[in-house]
């Protein structure tokens, strides 16, 4: 009985040995080489994702495009005859309004406001963007006036 019972003993302390072994392999591999990956990894994923949030699908808005002397102030906006004429703009998006496949935004700027045809269609109201769009005019004859409006058609 004694024999059995130090069988037992010796079987238990073999197994609390191997538990406590085991229990320091697994703090060492999470505590000090598995952690530090899966943080990096967190950060890095989150840093991603954040980034992606602010693109427009064009890429130009006012955080990550700039353009400098280039930008059109919309007061100078004028409708030309060729119709090629191909401006940047950068202002606040102040209202939106769905079209047949596309989007037209209301965008202002200290000089005045313009109204943009694009395929975008993730402007919010309020956002700072930068477009580049060719100058567009629409005549509008009614009773012997003309009601025309320019605008800018996104390239």
């Amino acid at each position: 009985m004694k024999l059995a019972t130090q069988a037992v003993k010796q079987k238990f302390a073999q197994s609390v040995a191997f538990m406590q072994k085991t229990r320091m392999s697994l703090l060492f591999l999470y505590g000090r080489s598995i952690v530090p990956y899966r943080l990096g990894l967190i950060f890095l994923l989150v840093v991603g994702l954040c980034s992606c949030g602010s693109l427009t699908s064009s890429g130009l808005n006012g955080t990550n495009f700039t353009i400098g002397t280039n930008v059109t102030p919309i007061r100078q906006i004028k409708p030309k005859q060729d119709n090629k004429a191909t401006v940047y703009i950068q202002g606040k998006v102040e209202k939106k309004a769905p079209l047949i496949k596309q989007w037209a935004y209301q965008i202002s700027d200290s000089t005045g406001k313009i109204w943009v045809v694009t395929n975008q269609k993730n402007l919010e109201e309020g956002a700072q963007v930068v477009i580049k769009g060719k100058v567009r005019y629409r005549s509008i004859p009614l009773a012997g006036k003309e009601l025309g409006e320019v605008y800018l058609e996104e390239e």
